[in-house]
């Protein structure tokens, strides 16, 4: 996914973080300046989806707007080992100890 805040707003003639900072408190959403710069130019890991209604409120916009699919970089994950598959629904797989070696390093 890609994150478009930046472009979303310009779309609607708010061409600073700050302008778009003051939008949201107006609405109760109190951001520090280093989230917002973060949210204005970077790709955020993650965001509540308390403070994305907000920012679509703000923007009178809808979250598709500011996250934007990127199918081509979704990536394949691999199929389940032969042991797993041969598990009835409902059943964990069986547990298998591992032996380890020596003593685990101190904090």
């Amino acid at each position: 996914m890609k994150w478009d805040l930046r472009m979303a707003a310009a779309r609607r003639e708010i061409w600073k973080a700050s302008d778009m900072r003051r939008l949201l408190a107006e609405r109760g959403l109190e951001i520090s300046v280093g989230k917002m710069s973060s949210l204005w130019s970077g790709q955020p890991t993650s965001i509540r989806l308390d403070d994305l209604e907000v920012i679509c409120d703000a923007l009178g916009c809808g979250p598709e707007e500011l996250l934007l699919r990127e199918p081509g970089k979704v990536q394949a994950h691999p199929v389940a080992s032969a042991d797993t598959q041969d598990v009835a629904v409902g059943q964990s797989p069986a547990v298998r100890p591992v032996r380890r070696s020596g003593r685990t390093a101190p904090p």
